[in-house]
C-alpha cells in the first residue's frame, strides 16, 4: 500500500527541503502539501511552490507512463488571513511593526517576528486534512534554529506535547513528524545540496522589500546565509548587502551551489 503523508510547506528552504527528503526517503508515497497565506510580510514565499510541485512530480514520473509515478504532490492554500485580525502583534501579521534585526535579539526570550500559536494552528489543520484523506503523518519544517531563536512552537516540546493530544484520537492515529529538529542550518543545506533542490526557488527573508532583494539583517535570512556559509556555499538568493557577502564568500572559498 501507498504511503500518504501531509506536509506544510511555506516555498521556504526548511520546508522545500522537506518535501524533497519525503519524496526521496517514503517512495512510493503521495504527498498533499498544504501551504497557507495568513497575510504573511513575506508572502513572496508562496510564489516559489509550484516550481517544487512540479520538479518534484517530474522526476518520479516514468516517461512513458507505464506505471503510476513513484511520488505525487498535490498542493492546497488555505486561506487563513483571519490570522491578521487576531493576532496583529507580529511584525509578520503587521507592516507597522519593523522585523527585529538580528543583533537587537540577543537575550529575548521571543522575537517580534514570532506570529501566536502559528504552528499549533498550522499542524491542527494539516492534522485534519490527514485524517481525511487517509494519511497517518503530518511532516513540518520546525529546524534546530527555530527553538534556539526562541520560537516555542518549533521545538521538541512542543512536537512532543502535540503528538501527545493526537494520540488522543479514538480512531485515526495520526503522528507530527519533524525531521529538520535534529538538524542544523548547515545541515540542512547540504542535504538539499545533495538532493538537488533548485535554493534560487525558495524564499526565506521576512522582510518586503520593493528591490526584490533579501535582507541580510533578518533574522531569518542571518539564519540562512549562516548555514550557506558553514556549508562552504553561495546563497543563490540576492541580499541588498550583496558586495559585503560576496566578499566574505571569497573570504571563506564559498563554491557556487550545483
Amino acid at each position: 500500500m501507498r504511503k500518504k503523508i501531509v506536509l506544510s510547506l511555506s516555498g521556504g528552504m526548511d520546508s522545500t527541503v522537506l518535501l524533497y527528503m519525503a519524496a526521496q526517503r517514503l517512495n512510493p508515497v503521495d504527498i498533499y502539501t498544504l501551504s497557507f497565506d495568513y497575510g504573511q510580510r513575506h508572502s513572496r514565499e508562496l510564489n516559489c511552490i509550484n516550481y517544487h510541485l512540479m520538479e518534484v512530480n517530474n522526476r518520479n514520473a516514468f516517461p512513458d507512463n507505464s506505471c503510476p509515478p513513484l511520488v505525487t504532490v498535490t498542493n492546497k492554500v488555505i486561506d487563513v488571513r483571519y490570522i491578521k485580525d487576531i493576532a496583529p502583534v507580529s511584525s509578520l501579521t503587521n507592516t507597522s511593526i519593523d522585523n527585529p534585526k538580528i543583533k537587537e535579539m540577543a537575550g529575548d526570550a521571543q522575537p517580534i517576528s514570532y506570529v501566536p500559536f502559528r504552528n499549533m494552528m498550522f499542524l491542527s489543520i494539516a492534522s485534519s486534512y490527514a485524517e481525511s484523506v487517509g494519511a497517518d503523518e503530518v511532516w513540518y519544517g520546525a529546524a534546530q534554529a527555530d527553538s534556539l531563536a526562541g520560537y516555542w512552537d518549533g521545538s521538541n516540546e512542543f512536537l512532543n506535547s502535540i503528538n501527545n493530544t493526537l494520540s488522543l484520537n479514538r480512531k485515526t492515529k495520526i503522528k507530527i513528524v519533524a525531521p529538520l529538529l535534529e538538524m542544523s542550518k548547515k545541515d540542512i543545506v547540504l542535504e538539499g545540496i545533495k538532493l538537488d533542490v533548485a535554493f534560487s526557488q525558495t524564499w526565506t527573508c521576512y522582510s518586503n522589500r520593493d528591490d526584490g532583494l533579501a535582507d541580510a539583517d533578518t533574522p531569518s535570512s542571518s539564519l540562512r546565509l549562516r548555514g550557506f556559509i558553514e556549508a562552504g556555499y553561495i546563497d543563490p538568493v540576492k541580499y541588498t548587502q550583496q558586495d559585503k557577502l560576496d566578499k566574505i564568500y571569497k573570504d571563506k572559498n564559498c563554491k557556487l551551489v550545483p
